[in-house]
C-alpha cells in the first residue's frame, strides 16, 4: 500500500535529501545530499530500511504534515519539539501516524538541520540520478504548503524505537588534514589557527559555513597568486577577510582561495549542525590518524542498529525483571496498623 504526506504548513527551508548524486564533479555538479548524512543512517536504523531512501531535510524549523493513511515516521537530526494532534512525541524516535492526524514539528532546540522520514521513502521523481535537491544548481526546489509527496510502499510496520543522542550537535573540536596549500600557510599561522575558538556564522548555508573569530585575520604566503583548482566539501578556504570558510555539500567545484586544511568526513557533520554561535575549534591530524577515525566511523554507522531501543520496555523481555521493585505499599491482612511497634 502507498500513501500519500501533504504539507499543510512549511518552514523557510525545507527540502527533499538523500544521500546525493556523485560523478558529476567534472560536469562541475558536487554530491549534494543530506547536510548531515548520519541523520539518515539513524532514521533507517529506527525504521529498518536502506539509508538510501529520500527524507524531508529541515533548516532551522520543521511545517505541518498529514497523511491519508496511517504511515510509519522517524525523525532525526536536530532536536524540534514535534506533536501528533497535539500530544508531544519523542525526538529521535519511530512512530506511527495515523491516517489524518496532524504532525506538527517546531524550531530547532539543538542543531541546525532536522529529518523527517518516512517508512518506504519519498518517491519523488529522480533526476541525475537521486531525489536530492541540489538548490544551487537549480536542481529541486525548497517545499511548500500544499505539495503532496508520494510515499514508497513500506515493509514493516514496526515503530516506537528510539537511539541515543549523539553529540554531534554541540560544536567542539573538528579534526582536520593538510590540504593542498596548507604549506603555504607558516607553522605560527597554523598553530594560531588551531588555537583559535571559532564560532559558527548565521548566514551559513547548504554551500559553505563561514567561522566567525575575534582575532586578527588569517593569511597564507602569496594567497593571491593562487590559481583556481578543484575543491571538495570539508576545505577550508581563507576568503579575503580573512575568515575561515568550510565547504559543505552544496559547493562549488573549483575556487582559488588558499585551503589551510580539510575536515575530515565523519567531522563534517558537527560543523553543519553546529548552530549559530556554538563554539568549534580545529586541530590537525595526519593522514593515517584520520585513516583510522574514519574506518572506526564508518563500523560505528553499521552498528547503529544494535544501539535502537523500545521508547516502552516490553515486560515480557527484560531478563532482569526480577531486580526491580514492582510493587510498592503492601500491607499485611493480619496486622493492625494502629498498633503500636515494641
Amino acid at each position: 500500500m502507498t500513501a500519500t504526506l501533504t504539507i499543510a504548513q512549511a518552514g523557510p527551508a525545507l527540502t527533499i535529501q538523500d544521500m546525493g548524486r556523485p560523478g558529476w564533479r567534472a560536469q562541475g555538479l558536487t554530491k549534494g545530499g543530506a547536510a548531515d548524512p548520519v541523520a539518515l543512517y539513524e532514521g533507517a536504523a529506527l525504521l529498518g530500511q536502506s539509508p538510501e531512501l529520500a527524507v524531508i531535510e529541515m533548516t532551522g524549523t520543521g511545517g505541518t504534515f498529514t497523511a491519508d493513511a496511517d504511515i510509519r515516521i522517524a525523525l532525526t537530526g536536530a532536536t524540534m519539539a514535534a506533536s501528533i494532534d497535539g500530544d508531544a512525541i519523542v525526538w529521535n524516535a519511530s512512530h506511527m501516524l495515523p491516517a489524518g492526524a496532524k504532525l506538527t514539528i517546531g524550531g530547532t532546540t539543538g542543531g541546525t538541520y532536522g529529518y523527517l522520514h518516512v517508512g518506504g521513502g519519498i518517491a519523488s521523481d529522480t533526476l541525475l540520478g537521486a531525489r536530492a535537491s541540489h538548490l544551487s544548481a537549480g536542481l529541486g526546489q525548497p517545499l511548500a504548503a500544499g505539495d503532496a509527496l508520494p510515499l514508497a510502499a513500506d515493509k514493516s510496520r514496526e515503530t516506537g524505537l528510539q537511539l541515543p543522542r549523539d553529540s554531534r550537535f554541540d560544536g567542539g573540536t573538528v579534526r582536520v588534514v593538510a590540504s593542498m596549500q596548507t604549506d603555504h600557510f607558516t607553522a605560527d599561522e597554523r598553530k594560531r589557527f588551531e588555537t583559535t575558538a571559532f564560532t559558527r556564522d548565521p548566514r551559513a548555508n547548504r554551500m559553505g559555513v563561514r567561522m566567525d573569530h575575534d582575532v586578527t585575520g588569517f593569511s597564507a604566503e602569496g594567497g593571491l597568486s593562487i590559481l583556481s583548482e578543484v575543491i571538495v566539501p570539508g576545505d577550508i578556504q581563507i576568503t579575503g577577510d580573512g575568515a575561515p570558510f568550510v565547504l559543505m555539500g552544496e559547493c562549488q567545484t573549483t575556487g582559488g582561495y588558499p585551503r589551510i586544511g580539510t575536515v575530515i568526513p565523519r567531522d563534517l557533520p558537527r560543523v553543519a549542525q553546529a548552530a549559530s554561535g556554538t563554539a568549534i575549534r580545529f586541530e590537525f591530524i595526519t593522514l593515517e590518524q584520520a585513516i583510522t577515525l574514519e574506518t572506526q566511523h564508518r563500523q560505528d554507522i553499521k552498528a547503529l542498529g544494535g544501539k535502537v531501543t523500545p521508547l516502552v520496555r516490553d515486560p515480557a523481555k527484560i531478563r532482569n525483571l526480577l531486580a526491580y521493585q514492582l510493587v510498592g505499599g503492601a500491607i499485611s491482612a493480619t496486622d493492625n496498623p494502629f498498633e503500636e511497634e515494641h
